[in-house]
């Protein structure tokens, strides 16, 4: 059996494509009852979110198993399964593991390190649980994945650091003031940089967020999409917001001061010593550099900010490090336990036959030797047990440790050949096929417009 995950993501479709196949609940039910149906897929999980969809399976062939997991995909959705191979992607066996793993631990988001793929993983291995679409090798496989995904939440600090100049600003105005949901924050600008900094903004849940531009229409569809309000870029008007304001970002560039020191100084007299933090992103600068001479304004401009994102891109590419390294670990861990699914029945075997062995020498002895009384068949028994478990110690050990440091169930299988084992078996126990894995995606010069 093989280990594969089938998907498209954001980094692969188009926001069309993926908003057409973002499954509901009923949705995904849907697709995991015609995989559990099949011979195709034997287990499976089906991960959807709204940048990503992501079908893992267990199955004879790994190729096989992708296209009935999209074929099952477009009977729900409608979108054509040609259409989605031109846009998806494969991986198997180990590079399959490792994925689930980095997709937990928030390493392969739009948000780099966001924590919130770890719960809706966690959902959709509940939701194959609920419909019986899981067996042995996948409650293993997503028990080991959500585990690194929340070693790496609670034992690194992934995703908690600035890596662009607009969060950075975010970032600085919550360590001068604290949390942001009790402060009135003003952008002024509504292009590229500020539309970033106004949605990072927005997500902090600010008492008001107030966009000036000198577009209004182009404010007002900002500051609709953040939850803030619209005004036109006039001085009078961010004088006045000057006075109220707790964060001041500005991302104009045109050249000449858009917040002078006379307008902040005047701002000041009336704020009665309450902080003001200006954020200058703009080259060129929007803000007087005079500004920081006044008493409680904290100016920061956009040298201030990239240093901030240097010394955070410097930990962040720690924190991966460290991500990287509890991933290997959870990947060695499933590697270890799918060996043991092998040599365990085979040890198993062994010891049956060492006790079946003793049993048939202990009787040949007493029919023998009938005068025996209780304690001397015990302790016959006794010095016989230890001999058989001498004997088989050493082989166990080593074929153990031979199956779990290669991942290769040939040693069992020859163990059982030379003694002449037969394991008991399991219907729900499979083998899954280990290795490197291998990935694959469609050619995006074959790629067909959408419909």
């Amino acid at each position: 059996m093989n280990i594969f995950v089938v998907g498209l993501s954001h980094k692969t479709a188009p926001v069309e494509l993926r908003e057409r196949v973002s499954l509901g609940e009923a949705e995904v039910r849907h697709v995991l009852t015609q995989l559990r149906d099949s011979r195709t897929v034997l287990e499976s999980v089906v991960v959807s979110t709204c940048n990503r969809l992501e079908i893992y399976g267990l199955g004879p062939s790994a190729r096989a198993g992708s296209d009935f997991a999209l074929a099952a995909v477009a009977k729900t959705t409608g979108v054509d399964r040609d259409v989605l191979w031109r846009y998806a992607y494969v991986r198997e066996g180990e590079d399959a593991v490792r994925r689930g793993m980095r997709v937990a631990c928030g390493i392969d988001s739009v948000v780099f390190g966001e924590t919130q793929i770890l719960g809706q993983m966690r959902d959709a291995y509940h939701l194959s649980l609920e419909e019986g679409a899981t067996g042995s090798v996948f409650n293993r496989l997503f028990r080991e994945i959500i585990h690194v995904g929340k070693r790496a939440q609670t034992e690194t600090s992934i995703g908690r650091e600035a890596v662009s100049v607009s969060y950075a600003a975010v970032q600085l105005a919550r360590k001068v003031l604290g949390e942001l949901h009790d402060k009135q924050v003003v952008v002024i600008g509504a292009g590229h940089m500020a539309g970033l900094a106004a949605r990072h903004f927005g997500a902090q849940q600010p008492k008001s967020l107030l966009i000036f531009n000198r577009t209004l229409e182009r404010a007002q569809a900002l500051a609709a999409e953040v939850g803030g309000g619209a005004r036109p870029l006039d001085e009078d008007g961010i004088a006045q917001a000057l006075a109220h304001a707790d964060v001041v970002l500005t991302a104009i560039g045109r050249g000449r001061y858009v917040v002078t020191r006379e307008m902040v100084a005047s701002a000041m007299m009336s704020r009665r010593g309450r902080p003001l933090v200006i954020l200058d992103i703009a080259v060129p600068r929007d803000v007087d550099p005079e500004v920081s001479s006044s008493t409680s304004v904290y100016l920061y401009d956009v040298d201030d900010l990239e240093g901030v994102v240097a010394a955070n891109l410097e930990e962040r590419a720690r924190q991966e490090a460290a991500v990287e390294a509890m991933i290997d670990e959870g990947v060695r861990a499933f590697s270890q336990w799918l060996a043991e699914q092998e040599v365990v029945p085979v040890i198993a075997a062994l010891h049956r036959r060492g006790e079946a062995i003793e049993r048939e020498v202990m009787a040949s002895l007493l029919r023998k030797l009938p005068h025996l009384t209780e304690r001397d068949q015990k302790v016959i028994h006794k010095h016989m047990m230890s001999i058989v478990h001498q004997l088989l110690r050493e082989p166990v050990k080593n074929v153990k440790e031979l199956s779990l440091q290669s991942g290769d169930p040939s040693y069992a299988e020859t163990l059982a050949a030379l003694f002449g084992l037969e394991p008991e078996t399991s219907h729900n126990r499979v083998r899954v096929e280990w290795g490197q894995g291998s990935s694959y995606a469609a050619d995006a010069a074959r790629r067909p417009a959408l419909s």
